[in-house]
């Protein structure tokens, strides 16, 4: 049976191409529908195939540099027109350079740096045009959602042609950006980034965390559920979707009861962070699971001052590593119970 390495020893080779290898790889996952190739309790993720795609990243930043610093010797971004006209130029070399390396080559670290470089440029050209610095220099932010939106819609529509996953994560988080933008500029700014996420601070900037949040997790959700054996580019979806809504559902609760100080919002804490492990592992999804780790650490330097901290985050490195070790027999466990209230068809398969 040809593996994995054997298609890269091809592909290396110069027998197929990285699109060819790429295309059986997919197909023979979906013929053998399940995750055979993955081992057991793993999780797909991946950030590069080879050392030539760090390579091209590598490259890719290089000219990026060397294009800004290019430009600025012949571009004033101070004239609108101008600094349009570079941008424009600029997302457009971003686009071939992807319809090469993303559409052509399927390449993954390059596809998600030049979907950050496309995201940026867009941003910055929709800045020049809309923004107004003297308005926001005097905390006048009337003109700032709007790039935040026209970029966002810019970058959907770059996922829409190149399908990278990771465009979907900026996606998620340029709405952030202009939701909370639009909330400043109605409400005023916030007087720390923590209250983003604090629910009693002033401002609906911790609801609107919290809502984008659960928007984000539920449309990560479809995405996983379409795709529960996690072959194609739906489940990377969902796993970039699972990286922005985590942080934001974990920082709006955690924050906001560590802010009460009191030994009944600790132990509420305690539980709701135990119910994200439990959601984390019925979906298997880690991404819950690692943002509240850090909260885990907080509460527990909190409940147990000094030395005596030091126990829970013993006994908590070591529960993780149990976890790691058996996360497919854990959720096998936990999802016996469960078996005539979930749609277990729709998640990841388990042996139960």
């Amino acid at each position: 049976m040809i593996d994995r390495d054997d298609l890269r020893a091809a592909t290396g080779a110069g027998i197929i191409s990285e699109a060819q290898a790429a295309t059986l790889a997919a197909l023979a996952d979906s013929r053998r529908g399940a995750r055979t190739d993955l081992a057991e309790g793993d999780e797909p993720f991946e950030l590069f195939k080879g050392f030539n795609e760090v390579f091209i990243v590598v490259g890719l930043v290089i000219l990026a540099f060397g294009w800004v610093g290019v430009a600025a010797l012949f571009v004033d971004l101070g004239q609108r027109s101008q600094g349009a006209v570079l941008g424009i130029v600029t997302g457009l070399i971003a686009w071939l350079l992807s319809e090469y390396f993303v559409r052509r080559r399927r390449m993954v670290a390059p596809a998600m740096t030049l979907a950050v470089m496309f995201a940026l440029t867009a941003l910055g050209t929709f800045a020049v045009w809309f923004a107004q610095p003297f308005m926001v220099a005097q905390q006048d932010y009337s003109s700032l959602p709007w790039p935040a939106i026209a970029a966002t819609a810019a970058v959907l529509v770059y996922w829409a042609r190149f399908r990278v996953p990771f465009a979907l994560a900026i996606v998620a988080i340029g709405l952030f950006i202009a939701a909370i933008l639009l909330a400043a500029t109605a409400r005023g700014t916030p007087a720390t980034f923590v209250e983003l996420f604090r629910l009693s601070a002033d401002g609906p900037f911790a609801w609107i965390t919290l809502v984008l949040g659960v928007a984000v997790f539920a449309v990560a959700m479809w995405f996983d559920m379409s795709d529960p054996h996690r072959v194609t580019r739906r489940a990377a979806n969902g796993f970039w979707l699972h990286v922005v809504a985590a942080p934001a559902l974990v920082n709006t609760v955690a924050l906001s009861l560590l802010d009460r100080n009191s030994g009944t919002a600790n132990l509420i804490l305690l539980v709701v962070l135990l119910g994200f492990a439990i959601v984390a592992i019925v979906i298997d999804r880690r991404s819950f699971l690692i943002a509240a780790i850090g909260y885990i650490v907080v509460l527990s330097a909190t409940v147990f001052d000094g030395d005596g901290a030091a126990i829970p985050v013993l006994l908590l490195g070591v529960g993780l590593l149990i976890l790691g070790a058996f996360w497919q027999r854990i959720r096998s466990a936990l999802l016996r119970p469960l078996a005539g209230v979930l749609p277990l068809h729709r998640l990841p398969p388990a042996d139960i």
